[in-house]
């Protein structure tokens, strides 16, 4: 059961996770034996948890692309989007490179997982605040100008740390951004305004 549990789960690879209800159908059993079997392989090193009945293959893990590590991201909590300093990296607005560490905006609730050191942060926002982001392939991410004012709203209440020095303000679409933070707060605005020269 094992090596045809492996076989299966390699040739998936542009999947970079698999559920409980995945090994029901592959491997024809019940789900009381799948959950069995994923807690069995958890333990020995051969799956990794993400969250209940979510996993992934160890050797798939340590191979991930950043777009992969994204999906996982929209995954561990639903909805959400990744956004704020990882969107800003992910399209070079930033020279702040973060390593292992993925934020999103959630609507649900803020928190954080921690998976073999990779750190995946959520900063809750109000369903007014939760818009302008995109789905690519499979995954959901905010534009520039919208990861930028997430991170510029949060940072107004003092709920966010930002290096703005580090953000190449050129590469971002003034008249979007002037369009986008029309919903924010007058704090948020001043701090834009004042950035952004708009």
């Amino acid at each position: 059961m094992l090596n045809k549990n492996i076989e299966f789960f390699t040739k998936l690879n542009d999947k970079p996770y698999f559920s409980t209800s995945d090994l029901v159908e592959i491997l024809k059993v019940k789900p009381a034996s799948a959950n069995v079997l994923a807690a069995r392989y958890t333990k020995k090193g051969i799956f990794i948890r993400l969250k209940k009945d979510f996993y992934v293959l160890s050797q798939t893990w340590r191979n991930l692309g950043t777009e992969q590590l994204f999906r996982i991201a929209n995954m561990l909590q639903v909805p959400s989007y990744i956004s704020f300093m990882t969107t800003l990296s992910y399209y070079e607005v930033t020279t702040q490179v973060q390593q292992n560490f993925y934020e999103s905006a959630a609507q649900k609730r803020s928190g954080s997982f921690n998976i073999k050191g990779a750190v995946f942060n959520y900063y809750k926002l109000q369903r007014k605040f939760y818009f302008d982001f995109n789905h690519l392939g499979d995954m959901f991410i905010s534009t520039k100008e919208k990861a930028f004012i997430d991170a510029v709203y949060l940072f107004s209440f003092g709920k966010y740390r930002i290096d703005f020095n580090s953000i190449d303000m050129s590469k971002l679409d003034k008249r979007r951004i002037k369009e986008i933070v029309k919903v924010y707060p007058a704090k948020t605005l001043k701090i834009v305004e004042r950035l952004c020269n708009i």
